[in-house]
């Protein structure tokens, strides 16, 4: 692995520069992700993020990519992924064509020597009969720049999938049978997120910057509005984050994630509103809320009760 030393001239070259990077392209980070960023990529070792669903987990990688100019590479983990999936696997039909052209050329005939046959197979098992899935486009970039490497939610994805992970992140090699191994020349920028539907094996974690990515406080997730949705008027911004900071307090079944915050003060923008108003409040729940038991324990007296409050002076 790399010392840091090592480490490419593009990266950051302390926090300072990490949160100035981050803010750069409108991610408004508290200092601590800054630091475990900035370790990542400094030492370097994945980053693991948890948290809630969207609390901004996934944006830090596409972040880094742009800021980077790297390219991101994003594998989505589901329940059954799989090394065909994830990894690579073979072109199985380009290669029953490769054999049917092979008879063809012998005349129709079944190719009978072994000298024949032996050459037909290595010739099927070469690297233009390979699919490349994300983990060996990530570790063998066929353009030669080490990506940002997004592995998406590994919370949903099966336990033996984790064991086959650790090669991937112990020594950043991926062994197929036909060819070999093949080896990072450089490592890429590796996010990992957990929504934590599970625990992750400590083995994983071991060889990853930990951080848990909490809700943001009301100055910055003010501040994450303002830069995002900024045709959002401030007053609605500050009774928006203010009313949203209330419903996370709730008994909800999904707390609303900024993700939602922002598609909020954008649909309110949509509608032409300046602040909240109990009628659009009521109307357009579905944008922040999205499982009817929530939206139902909210609509009414709660989201009322809600409105006052963020539309108090503090």
């Amino acid at each position: 692995m790399p010392s840091p030393a090592d480490s490419p001239a593009d990266l950051p070259a302390n926090v300072d520069a990490t949160l100035a990077l981050l803010q750069g392209h409108d991610y408004v980070a508290p200092r601590d992700l800054a630091t475990a960023v900035f370790l990542s990529l400094r030492m370097p070792r994945p980053l693991f993020l948890e948290g809630e669903a969207g609390v901004g987990k996934t944006e830090i990688a596409k972040v880094l990519a742009r800021a980077l100019q790297r390219r991101l590479v994003r594998l989505q983990c589901y329940e059954g992924l799989d090394v065909a999936s994830a990894a690579y696997e073979w072109n199985y039909q380009r290669q029953m064509i490769e054999i049917r052209l092979a008879e063809a050329q012998a005349g129709g005939a079944t190719l009978k020597s072994q000298d024949e046959r032996q050459r037909l197979g290595e010739g099927l098992f070469s690297e233009r009969f390979l699919l490349r899935r994300p983990l060996l486009e990530a570790i063998a970039p066929q353009d030669g720049v080490a990506p940002v490497l997004l592995i998406d939610e590994l919370d949903r994805a099966d336990e033996p999938f984790e064991a086959y992970l650790l090669e991937v992140l112990s020594d950043w090699q991926i062994t197929i049978p036909e060819l070999g191994t093949l080896r990072a020349h450089e490592p890429p920028i590796v996010v990992i997120t957990s929504n934590r539907t599970r625990e992750i094996h400590d083995a994983v974690k071991r060889r990853c910057i930990y951080h848990w990515v909490d809700y943001p406080d009301f100055a910055r997730e003010l501040e994450i509005v303002q830069r995002r949705a900024p045709d959002t008027a401030r007053q609605l911004a500050q009774e928006v984050v203010a009313f949203v900071q209330q419903a996370r307090k709730l008994d909800l079944f999904k707390a609303p994630g900024v993700a939602e915050t922002l598609d909020w003060a954008n649909a309110l923008s949509a509608l032409g509103a300046n602040k909240l108003e109990a009628e659009q409040v009521d109307a357009t729940l579905g944008v922040l809320l999205k499982y009817q038991d929530d939206i139902a324990k909210v609509r009414g007296a709660t989201a009322a009760q809600l409105q006052r409050v963020a539309q108090t002076p503090s």
